[in-house]
């Protein structure tokens, strides 16, 4: 059904109350005139009667009859009166406007019935003689012999319709103009009522809309007063709240942003209902595609899919790692609960992930560097112990074999001696890193490289390997010179271990893409592809054998390692099999 403006409810119905009642009073007022004059015209008549009456008492004594037409003709056209005599029989005697031998019998007519039963008789009637609505009163006259006479006067009711209708029209006029008025009036009250409540109306919509900066305005009549005031604070409660739930969702959204930790949170149909950035991108699915989804279209995950299964059948806490082997392994420790409302109605499951791939490869890296530690000691350990029992069950006692067996002995200790003061190295480098910052100078970098050089040299020259240095005497750099001086000195005596007699070693300095950039060039024998992200792990060795061979401990790139970090930089290596290494310290340029 089509619903109407409450105005054009309003309108028309006090336009139609205020023409029924103009009608209805038009009709009243104009019956009420016509009454009136009918009624003053009868009480008119009969005065007139009553004065004539005692003219015609000796006319109808004698049964003078010429005598009682003529003087009824004459006293009605004096008086505008039709004046009729009739006699106890009901026989016309005279009569103003007719003759009354051609008249009928008068006895049956509803005024002469009624004078002679109640001494006066009147009536309204359509006159087929004269041929028009006619008013009639008869008075009954009372003769010497006995029997009753009546006079009858009547006029004509069409000068009582002139005047009404003079009225009438007035009455219309003056209605019309009451009807302009109250249509001016009906319009205005419409107006009035139906105005507030559309500006309420309006109000409403832009309160429903979440527009909370225009009140309603608080109007004088009572009860829009009321309802507009009862808005406008209903508005400034909602506003209040609705600001409240907005700044925690933007507290909740920014804790949940900002956690390391994923977190979802399922309904119990298993429907995503909830997550933050670190559950996308742990698990690998976008805002857009998970709300609203279960689980199973969300995560391909069997493992995480029956960890929420059971949270949601068992309603208890649990916890579990699982891993995900979407582009790589990735070790996930989850964390579920049960979502309860306020009630405490089991409503879904929380699930936080935490990423532990970092402390998996933390600990295999510590078990590494325990074996890799506890077979690098042990190597020269074993060796130094069993010469010293061949000494002491008699080798000691011959010149030549003792000398040899104390020379292996030395040597061995000489690396036990490297091996520890390596370690300590790094353990000093990771307490200082841990303490406090190391202090950095700008300082020109050509000066630390021919200082590694020179300690270098040496040994260069004993391997008939010829060192090259290239860089710009401007080239400077934020550094801490002895730790850069000692990383350096690493990475050549590194290339020098691994290159072949009569090549040469490069050393470069250079600024690029806004870093300062410290390369190591050799042409040794390369390191295979599958190596290279573990050469800066502590006692990883590509060849074991060469490297105790040629004195290594396999802590010298994890020194470099931590020596570029604590000076904001990184490594890298570049290498192939046969084509020889490029070892590279990375570090911010000097403003």
């Amino acid at each position: 059904m089509r619903r109407k403006r409450l105005f054009w409810q309003l309108f028309p119905t006090f336009i139609v109350i205020a023409l029924v009642s103009l009608i209805a009073v038009t009709w009243f007022a104009s019956a009420s005139y016509k009454s009136f004059f009918i009624n003053e015209s009868r009480y008119d008549l009969v005065a007139r009667t009553n004065l004539i009456s005692d003219r015609f008492g000796p006319l109808l004594t004698d049964r003078s009859i010429p005598q009682i037409d003529s003087l009824c003709k004459a006293l009605g056209n004096k008086s505008s009166t039709r004046i009729t005599v009739i006699d106890p029989s009901g026989r016309v005697l005279g009569d103003t406007e007719e003759n009354p031998a051609e008249m009928d019998n008068h006895n049956d007519r509803p005024e002469v019935i009624e004078a002679k039963n109640e001494g006066v008789g009147s009536s309204v009637r359509y006159s087929h003689t004269l041929k028009q609505d006619m008013l009639y009163v008869a008075l009954p006259l009372n003769l010497p012999d006995g029997g009753t006479a009546a006079i009858r006067t009547s006029i004509s009711l069409a000068s009582i319709g002139d005047a009404l209708w003079s009225i009438n029209t007035k009455i219309i006029i003056g209605g019309l103009v009451i009807a302009g008025v109250m249509v001016l009036v009906s319009l205005y009250m419409s107006r009035r009522i139906s105005g507030p409540l559309e500006e309420i109306r309006k109000g409403s919509v832009r309160f429903a809309s979440g527009d909370f900066s225009r009140k309603i305005p608080v109007y004088d009549s009572l009860e829009f007063g009321m309802l507009a005031d009862s808005m406008n604070q209903m508005a400034q409660e909602l506003d209040r709240r609705i600001k409240a739930i907005i700044s925690q969702r933007n507290e909740q959204e920014a804790v949940l942003a900002s956690m390391v930790e994923g977190v979802l949170a399922v309904d119990m149909e298993e429907r995503v209902i909830g997550h933050n950035r670190a559950a996308r991108e742990l698990l690998g699915i976008s805002s857009e595609d998970a709300e609203h989804r279960t689980l199973h279209e969300v995560v391909r995950n069997i493992d995480l899919q029956r960890f929420v299964a059971r949270v949601l059948s068992t309603r208890e806490s649990a916890e579990e790692e699982i891993v995900l082997r979407d582009g790589g392994e990735k070790y996930i420790q989850v964390h579920g609960t049960v979502l309860r409302d306020a009630r405490g109605n089991s409503i879904g499951a929380l699930v936080v992930l935490n990423d532990v791939t970092r402390l998996h490869r933390l600990e295999a890296v510590r078990r590494d560097f325990v074996a890799n530690v506890s077979h690098e000691l042990k190597t020269p350990v074993t060796s130094i112990k069993g010469f010293v029992e061949t000494l002491l069950e008699g080798a000691m006692n011959e010149p030549e074999s003792a000398r040899r067996f104390l020379e292996v002995i030395s040597r061995q200790a000489d690396r036990l001696q490297a091996i520890i003061e390596d370690l300590l190295t790094l353990s000093r480098m990771e307490q200082d890193a841990g303490r406090t910052q190391i202090s950095l100078r700008v300082e020109p970098l050509n000066a630390v490289l021919k200082s590694a050089i020179q300690v270098c040299e040496l040994k260069a020259q004993e391997s008939n390997i010829r060192i090259k240095l290239s860089c710009p005497e401007d080239l400077k750099a934020k550094v801490n010179a002895p730790l850069l001086e000692q990383a350096v000195i690493n990475l050549i005596d590194n290339a020098i271990k691994y290159s072949e007699a009569g090549s040469v070693i490069g050393v470069s300095g250079s600024r690029e893409n806004g870093e300062v950039i410290i390369r190591v060039t050799d042409r040794g024998s390369g390191v295979a592809k599958e190596h290279l992200p573990r050469l800066f792990e502590r006692f990883y060795l590509v060849d074991r054998a060469r490297s105790r061979k040629l004195g290594g401990t396999g802590l010298g790139l994890a020194i470099v390692k931590h020596i570029s970090q604590a000076h904001g930089g990184y490594p890298k290596v570049e290498s192939a099999p046969g084509k020889g290494s490029t070892f590279s310290i990375h570090l911010p340029a000097a403003e």
